[in-house]
């Protein structure tokens, strides 16, 4: 089915947590929740990135999630909620004394956890696994749309499957106008990287993807090491149980590397692609060995400088919007720099890997 895509834009002022009774009567919001109601699809924004949510219990409509993206069928969708009681509906079990401890530190936000699924969700939603993703956004505009609408929202990234995710309603509108009837706009995502999921069913919790919270605030949480599970090959059979492990992602047009740079390499790595149209996504630190550079060099270059390498914030919250708007400028490579993988850098790594090619 085609579309007109409205994108509709809620006011800066009202984007506050305590005002979510106010967004929730909000035309926009009445609008959106009706839609989802009726088993459309609907983009909105949350603080890690913008979701094309759907109602999680009914299969049609998630499976139109699939459609509209170009998604693999076997690749589960997260399942949004705005509270323990519709948690208590959608899972089954009770939660265990860790589930509690980090729900308690961590929700709302940028934390997904693994559980049991409880009949209400649609296998389609978790790719006919048992277990179901589930997490509590803290953006005001999600929790009154999921309040509003009565429903646990299923909501991949907003965008093409394999492209970018969406930080700006802008990005949304690129990738999916036409397919589906509205965007939400609520300004750009904070975190700008999805949540990190963790699996909560065992006795030793189990990272499946790095994002929005660190290893070190969750070991901080439960004091002791938790480890992380290893990527499924596209060729697998086997079903993975979060977004993120099975298939490429979050990659523009243009070919990306990653390549460990510093101030005293630039010049010789810029030697590299003398006369070539290409674009460095670098630190400050790396930065500044740009001024020691040859002239010459430079020519048909652009610099992205994302940031320090030891607080990764920034580039997390740019890197996606960086990408695609390098993807429009006609280059012939994009190449990243390699930061530490700690903190937020982990999951900034994950999705460079996840979008990059190997030399």
């Amino acid at each position: 089915m085609d579309y007109t895509t409205v994108l509709e834009k809620i006011d800066e002022s009202l984007l506050d947590i305590n005002k979510i009774d106010s967004l929730k009567r909000h035309r926009v919001i009445k609008m959106a929740a009706a839609l989802l109601q009726q088993g459309e699809l609907v983009a909105f924004p949350t603080e890690t990135v913008y979701g094309l949510g759907a109602d999680a219990g009914s299969g049609e409509a998630v499976a139109r999630i699939f459609q509209v993206k170009g998604r693999p069928q076997d690749n589960p969708l997260i399942v949004h909620i705005a509270g323990k009681k519709q948690l208590a509906d959608i899972t089954v079990n009770n939660l265990s004394a860790t589930a509690e401890k980090l729900i308690e530190r961590f929700w709302p936000g940028p934390l997904t956890l693994i559980m049991e699924k409880s009949p209400l969700i649609a296998a389609e939603t978790t790719a006919g696994l048992a277990s179901v993703a589930v997490r509590m956004p803290s953006h005001p505009v999600a929790l009154a749309l999921i309040e509003e609408s009565g429903l646990p929202l299923a909501a991949p990234s907003a965008n093409r499957s394999g492209a970018p995710s969406p930080t700006l309603a802008g990005h949304v509108l690129d990738d999916l106008k036409g397919r589906i009837p509205l965007i939400v706009g609520g300004g750009p995502c904070s975190i700008g990287v999805e949540s990190t999921v963790l699996d909560v069913r065992g006795n030793q919790p189990l990272i499946l993807r790095p994002g929005g919270i660190s290893r070190e605030e969750i070991e901080e949480v439960l004091g002791y090491h938790i480890s992380s599970a290893g990527a499924i090959s596209k060729d697998s059979n086997k079903k993975p149980a979060s977004p993120g492990m099975k298939y490429r992602h979050y990659s523009p047009e243009t070919p990306v590397y990653l390549k460990k740079l510093s101030a005293d390499t630039m010049a010789a790595e810029l030697a590299k692609y003398q006369g070539e149209a290409v674009a460095f996504l670098i630190t400050d630190e790396t930065a500044c060995g740009l001024t020691a550079v040859a002239e010459e060099l430079l020519e048909d270059k652009v610099f992205m400088t994302m940031g320090s390498r030891y607080t990764p914030e920034r580039y997390a919250s740019q890197v996606f919007a960086v990408l695609r708007k390098l993807d429009r400028l006609g280059l012939t490579r994009i190449i990243a720099e390699e930061i530490p993988e700690r903190g937020l850098g982990a999951a900034v790594m994950n999705r460079l890997q996840k979008a990059s090619l190997k030399e």
